[in-house]
């Protein structure tokens, strides 16, 4: 039976999808931690496939990497310090004010008219260096006194930010999500930037402008007083003086300017005795690692902070990703059982009778695996770890592979719904019921989703 299986396409593409059954089922249904799901599912999948203890899990007089080394090993190798310093610098970053210094300089740039759209900006800029749901919790009361005093509905200025956040925790580096799907197929993060903003700009502006002016005049959701008190519309002390706008700006676009140019500096500047230096800063672990120490000085220590509270502050911010890693290197885990297997040449030998592109198959089943189990990175990872073999035998370029990681990135965040995390952070923080959370939210993830896949899908076929 082993035998026909690690033989025959179709056996080992029905042990692939049994396998994902088992990571649903044990998701979904026993409510057990993701983490220990895709480890159960990616043990299952070895042992039936016919993979010998050695090869799985190895021995003690064996030098050979066992898979479960290299899953785990490989990409968290490559993504723990990038997530772990992104974390960081979004930390120092929130605790100095800065997002309060760039929404309130927006809306005094757009004015009345103007201050959805300068929510979504804010949401855009400031949600790169921070979580999905940090940049809510640090935003959002800015989101109340905004709709206050514009006299309309919470959503008409709630949806704009959250598709800026959502936009860039989907598509661009240091967030986990992205970070996972570039070291799953091995492409440099410059590339993910570049066609992370290309893709990602149109669809944030018709999911979270246009789909938020459309139905915030339709949805009308009142900001509750107890959201909006003294304390949320108090100025800062003086004594705490804030940042200036081109110091946050320049920190976020310290390390994205890096890597980029790290990135392109082989094909621009490939005999230039400056490249060994551009490469070296723009390594993605150099390049955050310079933009941490500068914001700790500038917006820390010169304004007065005791370097004893920016040690603190980075201690706790990095408590909650810890799972988050485990989760992504469970996934690696069942991705290198994937390809040790033979399962992703059998589905690549598939895909190819069927004439089905790689990009659209990644979207598809990230986008399965998103509606079936609700949590984003869970999605990614499992996508990237079935796609990747497919990657490895075509002869893609960079750009290429950079616009499927696009995809899988993009079918994660299609239609959140009740089994999201995010559903009832936004349906709880925006004061909206399920039904108007699943008219609003829900459609924007999901417009946000296509508009980003189908920038992808169509630039790919012309790279």
């Amino acid at each position: 039976m082993v035998h026909w299986l690690q033989h025959e396409t179709g056996g080992l593409l029905l042990l692939c999808a049994a396998s994902i059954a088992v990571l649903l089922f044990l998701i979904i249904k026993v409510k057990l931690e993701p983490f220990i799901a895709l480890l159960v599912s990616g043990l299952a999948l070895a042992l039936a496939a016919g993979l010998s203890v050695e090869e799985i899990v190895g021995t003690a007089l064996s030098s050979k990497e066992s898979v479960l080394e290299k899953g785990f090993g490989g990409l968290l190798g490559h993504i723990a310090p990038i997530v772990g310093l992104g974390t960081i610098l979004g930390a120092v970053l929130e605790r100095s004010g800065g997002a309060d210094v760039l929404t309130r300089r927006l809306l005094g740039v757009a004015g009345e008219r103007g201050a959805p759209l300068a929510m979504g900006l804010a949401g855009l800029i400031f949600g790169i260096p921070v979580f999905f749901d940090v940049g809510i919790f640090v935003l959002a009361p800015l989101v109340y006194i905004t709709a206050r005093r514009g006299g309309r509905s919470l959503v008409l200025y709630a949806l704009p930010l959250l598709a800026g956040l959502s936009m860039t925790h989907a598509f661009l580096p240091p967030h986990p999500g992205p970070v996972a799907a570039a070291g799953l197929l091995e492409v440099p993060l410059g590339w993910l930037i570049v066609f992370g903003l290309i893709c990602g700009i149109p669809a944030f502006l018709v999911s979270g402008v246009a789909w938020g002016a459309w139905i915030g005049k339709r949805v009308f959701v009142e900001v509750p007083e107890e959201y909006v008190t003294a304390e949320t519309e108090k100025e800062k002390d003086e004594a705490e003086p804030e940042p200036s706008l081109a110091l946050v700006g320049l920190i976020i676009a310290i390390p994205l300017v890096l890597i980029l140019l790290a990135t392109f500096g082989t094909v621009w500047w490939e005999d230039s005795p400056a490249l060994p230096t551009l490469t070296f800063l723009g390594n993605p672990v150099v390049a955050l690692t310079i933009a941490v120490l500068l914001a700790m000085y500038l917006l820390g220590i010169r304004r007065g902070v005791p370097a004893a509270e920016l040690s603190d502050l980075a201690t706790r911010s990095l408590r909650p990703i810890g799972m988050i890693l485990l989760v992504i290197g469970g996934g690696a885990f069942f991705g290198a059982v994937v390809s040790a297997t033979g399962v992703g040449k059998a589905l690549a030998t598939t895909l190819s009778d069927a004439g089905l592109p790689v990009i659209v198959l990644a979207y598809l089943i990230a986008c399965g695996l998103r509606l079936a189990q609700g949590s984003a990175t869970v999605a990614i990872v499992t996508t990237g770890g079935i796609v990747a073999p497919l990657v490895k035998d075509h002869d893609y370029s960079d750009p290429h592979v950079a616009l499927i990681a696009i995809a899988i990135s993009a079918g994660s965040i299609i239609a959140s719904h009740v089994n999201d995390g995010g559903f009832w952070i936004i349906s709880r923080y925006f004061n909206m019921s399920v039904r108007d959370t699943l008219k609003t939210w829900t459609v924007l993830e999901t417009i946000l989703s296509v508009v980003g896949f189908a920038t992808a899908a169509l630039l790919s076929t012309f790279i």
